[in-house]
């Protein structure tokens, strides 16, 4: 696919790549760093193949994803893979190791969840992370974002770029998933009035839908959401004008295909 037939909704903030005649995409948050979200032409390359668009001496990282809010670092999912598990279960991988200077790129695949990445413009450490509902609701970006704390960073100092993902408008799901993961954002508030406190949020990610027991549910927006409660401004935090489910030529979507197949977001720390 041509890059001519691609076009940003934001071009100063996304911008369209080409990698061996394949379009990945990037985000101007992020331009410290080598990273993109790459579509489904690129598959079936893994991201042992597609890190060569960055440079073929980076080693990647990635784990096998399971829906839950485990965060690992490249020393642990090695210490903790085998011979007969090589990819151990997380949903989230942050760089280790960074003032020894080791590049690293860190991986995660999605169809229609959300791949985040994030980077530290001042420690230079970065992440990636697979936000599904049930993350979401697990508050994994939290953790990460914990974590990087624990490792020295401001909240100022981040920048966090959500990749494409099914959006709000046609994402159907139930009022009892809605309370789960609206429950990541909602504080003190009963359980028979969380919908419409839901509603009532500002730029909600709830839409009403015209089944009943269903809402239409925008799971990016719980994340940037999750991320402005902890103190992380607005102007941190983009979300990529696209959606999985509605742009077939560009992205996978489970969703719409039933098929598992995914498309790759990855980052790499570069310290020399």
């Amino acid at each position: 696919m041509s890059l001519n037939n691609l076009t940003a909704i934001n071009s100063e903030v996304w911008q369209w790549q080409e990698w061996q005649g394949l379009p990945y995409l990037t985000c101007e948050l992020l331009n410290d760093w080598q990273h993109g979200f790459f579509t489904q032409q690129c598959y079936p390359r893994l991201p042992e193949d597609l890190v060569a668009a960055f440079d073929n001496d980076v080693k990647a990282y990635r784990v096998k994803q399971v829906h839950g809010n485990t965060v690992l670092t490249p020393q642990e999912i090695i210490s903790q893979s085998t011979k007969n598990t090589p990819f151990v279960d997380a949903d989230a991988v942050i760089t280790d190791r960074v003032k020894q200077g080791l590049r690293q790129s860190v991986w995660v695949a999605s169809a229609d969840c959300n791949p985040i990445l994030i980077g530290d413009r001042s420690t230079g450490q970065v992440a990636a992370i697979h936000a599904g509902w049930r993350g979401t609701a697990q508050k994994i970006v939290g953790k990460a974002i914990a974590i990087f704390q624990k490792n020295g960073s401001d909240l100022t100092n981040l920048s966090i770029a959500i990749g494409p993902a099914i959006s709000g408008e046609v994402y159907q799901v139930s009022e009892t998933v809605a309370i789960e993961v609206g429950n990541s954002i909602l504080d003190n508030v009963p359980e028979e009035e969380k919908l419409k406190a839901l509603f009532a949020i500002e730029n909600s990610p709830l839409l009403e839908d015209e089944q009943p027991g269903r809402v239409r549910l925008d799971v990016r927006r719980v994340n940037q959401i999750q991320l402005q409660q902890l103190g992380i401004s607005s102007k941190q935090i983009e979300i990529a004008p696209y959606c999985t489910y509605q742009q077939p030529d560009y992205f996978f979507s489970y969703r719409r295909s039933k098929q598992k197949k995914v498309q790759w977001s990855g980052i790499v720390v570069d310290c020399q």
